[in-house]
């Protein structure tokens, strides 16, 4: 027998949130969870931001505009704590199912009023959390919402059949981030997408060219899960007709699809609304890949070639006196008062 690897059901999610409405996409996300448990698949990946939504309206409104504002706020006010209630039932979702789950959240700092990380959640099938991945540069419009992750979140965790790790959106491409994740040897990527780039871009041709190279040079699975443009996302967006346009030329399309450790679609892609695609995999076939090409093993030359990660998240307030410190600490996330 020796040591086989598993063989494995993919799911990977194409769908809209409840838009901006956290308690209610996050029903939604268990009842896909609890259906791809019952459906035999031992992993399912969300997309970008999938609750309660990701900010694509910068790319369609004007970034200080009322309705972008006002978007923005809502976005805030339900993004999500981890942990907290929130994460506590979608970890149920997990355990009833048996299930790995990464999802795409928009995570907010406790105790703050305006700063939040576009993450992966990732939840074992023990429904105990794993880990976390936070967006290391957020993408164009992302920015006026989401600040850049930390180094301490850029690694992989181990499900019950192996490694898994991912990577959100434009960070798929770039190099040092899958070189790390590579490194932690994953069977299994998940790429978290959004719903649409933008009116000069086609998703779908960049989805493939990225993922299928990444699971060729990284020698594993890849599951790029998408999000879906709806009616309620439209409507929201309150877009001038020209972005309407567009909005309702995208709207339904998502492309989620499962890539081969050969660069080979083995799923989808899927089109025509929300659904999730499944792959049957058998994860022996990472080994041949990365027998012949292993980057950050056998394949390379650490000799000639480094790269330093730096893994501690850096303090907003680094206080010199321990003890002045401790007196200006708030309570439970509150605020000192009398401070000159």
């Amino acid at each position: 027998m020796g040591d086989a690897l598993k063989k494995v059901r993919l799911a990977a999610v194409q769908a809209a949130p409840v838009i901006l409405d956290r308690e209610a996409t996050v029903e939604k996300t268990c009842g896909m969870i609890r259906e791809a448990g019952a459906n035999g698949a031992a992993l399912i990946g969300f997309p970008e931001g999938f609750i309660p939504a990701h900010p694509s309206w910068y790319t369609v409104r004007p970034a200080t505009g009322k309705t972008s504002l006002g978007l923005a706020k809502r976005l805030f006010q339900n993004a999500v704590v981890i942990p907290s209630d929130a994460t506590e039932r979608l970890g149920a979702a997990c355990r009833e199912a048996g299930i790995t789950a990464v999802i795409g959240v928009c995570e907010k700092r406790p105790g703050t009023t305006g700063t939040m990380f576009n993450t992966q959640l990732y939840i074992g099938p023990d429904g105990r959390i794993l880990g976390k991945h936070q967006k290391l540069v957020a993408t164009v419009g992302e920015r006026l919402v989401h600040t850049g992750g930390w180094g301490d979140t850029l690694k992989a965790y181990a499900a019950p059949f192996g490694a898994v790790s991912g990577l959100i959106c434009g960070e798929n491409s770039n190099p040092l981030a899958a070189y790390v994740m590579m490194s932690m040897h994953p069977v299994v990527h998940v790429a978290a997408w959004p719903a649409f780039f933008s009116p000069a871009q086609v998703m779908a041709d960049s989805i493939m060219a990225v993922t299928r190279g990444l699971a060729y040079s990284m020698g594993c699975f890849v599951v790029n899960a998408t999000g879906v443009v709806d009616d309620a996302t439209i409507e929201a967006y309150e877009p001038a007709p020209e972005e309407r346009a567009f909005l309702e030329k995208v709207k339904g399309r998502g492309h989620a699809s499962v890539i081969a450790p050969s660069g080979q679609v083995v799923a989808g892609p899927l089109d025509g609304g929300e659904g999730i695609l499944y792959a049957d995999v058998d994860l022996n076939d990472v080994l041949i890949p990365k027998l012949m090409h292993d980057f950050t093993g056998h394949y390379n030359r650490f000799d000639i070639f480094s790269l330093q990660v730096n893994t501690k998240a850096p303090p907003a307030v680094a206080f010199v006196d321990a003890d002045a410190a401790a007196a200006r600490t708030p309570a439970a996330g509150g605020v000192v008062i009398g401070e000159p």
